[in-house]
């Protein structure tokens, strides 16, 4: 177990720029598995006890901005007896490490095989182990979250729809699949729709606005709700006075993040049809574009009653971060 443990350290500390290094990574394995599954490799005595709990409570807690809870992550533990060969190709894996070592948490990519992310966590107690999963996880799931949207994306360029009125019209690549339309296109709003089953749906629109619609502050989640209710009334109406807006009695969540290196704000939360039975998950993406003064918005949200709908947030999360502004 501890040499296992030295041999992956040697495979993160090594540089990734060295030649040799590039050599072996050349000639890995394709790695596998399911979208957003982890790989826990950990003893069965410390998974069913408290460091099970704590890796539980982490990477399969309630994903944001969804009716029903469902998990970030789906979690696959494996025994380390039997990590080995294929076991050792999942894209995601947590490994965990409990002997007498000092505590540590280390990130690497393309251990075992490519693409591949790989955290292993290491202490001498149960203590040590559970204060690294807290201390490091925003790290951990941001480079799980990153491995797995790149692989999405790789999924969705096999077959991309033509964009190229919105390039033109609006200044921006994105990649869409070709099960999407172009159900609505105006010089500044781009409606595009992926029809599910039984009149279920996935969408997203695509618009600007003005760098001063939205102030940066304690009012930053308000004007971007304000913004989009403003946009899906005018925009996208239904009969006799139906529209869709922001629900008021489940807060969204605001996060910053970046959008092809540029600064951007990330707000999930639920939708609610005002006027008709109807609701779901929304996720708005407002990218700074200081070159061109604007906002670019990207929102996606899903109509899709009795199934679960993180998959396509999911799908609808690595459309948007694909943008790349002209």
């Amino acid at each position: 177990m501890r040499t296992f443990y030295l041999l992956l350290l040697c495979v993160i500390v090594t540089a990734c720029g060295d030649k040799k290094e590039d050599n072996k990574t050349k000639y890995l394995p394709a790695s596998n598995g399911n979208l957003n599954t982890i790989s826990v490799v950990v003893d069965n005595t410390l998974w069913e006890g408290s460091i099970g709990e704590s890796i539980r409570s982490i990477f399969a807690a309630p994903l944001n901005g969804l009716p029903v809870d469902e998990p970030m992550f789906n979690l696959r533990q494996i025994p380390p007896q039997v990590f080995d060969g294929f076991a050792t190709r999942s894209r995601i894996i947590l490994k965990i490490e409990k002997g007498n070592l000092a505590p540590t948490t280390k990130i690497a990519n393309n251990a075992f095989a490519k693409p591949q992310t790989v955290a292993v966590i290491g202490g001498e107690t149960n203590k040590d182990i559970i204060e690294q999963l807290t201390e490091n996880k925003a790290k951990i799931i941001d480079a799980f979250n990153k491995e797995e949207v790149k692989e999405k994306q790789r999924r969705i360029k096999l077959d991309l729809l033509d964009v190229s009125a919105i390039e033109k019209s609006m200044g921006f690549e994105v990649n869409i699949p070709t099960a999407y339309r172009i159900a609505k296109a105006e010089d500044d709003f781009f409606w595009i729709r992926k029809n599910l089953s039984n009149s279920k749906t996935i969408e997203i629109m695509f618009y600007d606005v003005p760098l001063e619609t939205i102030s940066k502050g304690d009012s930053t989640i308000i004007d971007i709700i304000k913004m989009r209710d403003g946009i899906t009334k005018t925009k996208i109406p239904g009969e006799d006075g139906i529209y869709m807006a922001v629900e008021d009695a489940y807060a969204p969540s605001l996060f910053e993040t970046i959008v092809d290196n540029k600064p951007a704000y990330e707000v999930r939360g639920i939708w609610e049809m005002r006027g008709y039975t109807g609701a779901g998950p929304f996720i708005t993406y407002a990218i700074e574009d200081k070159v061109n003064k604007r906002y670019l918005i990207a929102d996606g949200y899903v109509y899709a009653p009795s199934l679960n709908k993180s998959e396509y947030v999911f799908e609808l999360e690595s459309i948007i971060k694909s943008i790349k502004i002209k």
